[in-house]
């Protein structure tokens, strides 16, 4: 099998790599920052109530986007729902059997 030709043309245009950004913020990002914000200041034992309507985007898809940035912070953070109400608190490990 031939070798292909080498184009000498670039297709692309050209950066230096120190120049690329390195992060994503998607377009959830706001929201779950804040509410990220918002479980830094929870008490234990208590879980926040975001109404539905008020949600970015469907409850699915912020417990997504949620749940992504949680576990890249190595959070521990849950989640539940009825028909208004999305419900969010901090998940405190299972506590250690002592010997």
């Amino acid at each position: 099998m031939a070798a292909r030709a080498k184009n000498d043309g670039m297709h692309f245009a050209v950066m230096q790599q120190v120049d690329v950004p390195n992060g994503r913020n998607g377009k959830h990002k706001q929201f779950v920052t804040t509410i990220l914000s918002d479980l830094d200041q929870l008490e234990t034992g208590a879980a926040l109530r975001v109404p539905l309507p008020q949600l970015t985007d469907s409850k699915e898809k912020i417990r997504s986007a949620l749940n992504r940035a949680s576990r890249k912070l190595g959070r521990r953070v849950a989640t539940a729902s009825d028909g208004n109400f999305l419900y969010i608190w901090n998940e405190t490990p299972p506590a250690r059997p002592r010997k």
